[in-house]
């Protein structure tokens, strides 16, 4: 898969994310593929009742943004979690 192929296909489950990371082009969508990465684990946190679901609805637009950011071949980062780095 190429870059942008890649960069979408991560944020689409987290089966496409392992996908991506497996099949696809690691170094080209490093960058989606980690924004991928830190909104699933952090859309879990959206199981926490009362204000869970307000983080869920901010994840959701977070994940909207990341895919647009993707199809767009933009590396833009989402906002409150783009900062953070868990692949290097």
């Amino acid at each position: 898969m190429d870059k942008k192929t890649t960069g979408i296909v991560a944020y689409l489950t987290w089966i496409g994310l392992v996908i991506a990371f497996v099949a696809g082009d690691k170094e080209g969508a490093k960058f989606h593929l980690n924004q991928a990465l830190v909104i699933l684990l952090f859309s879990l946190l959206s199981v926490i009742p009362c204000i869970g679901w307000l983080w869920g609805i901010f994840m959701i637009v977070c994940w909207v943004m990341g895919l647009i950011a993707a199809i767009n071949e933009e590396e833009k980062p989402v906002p409150l979690l783009g900062g953070i780095k868990l692949l290097k």
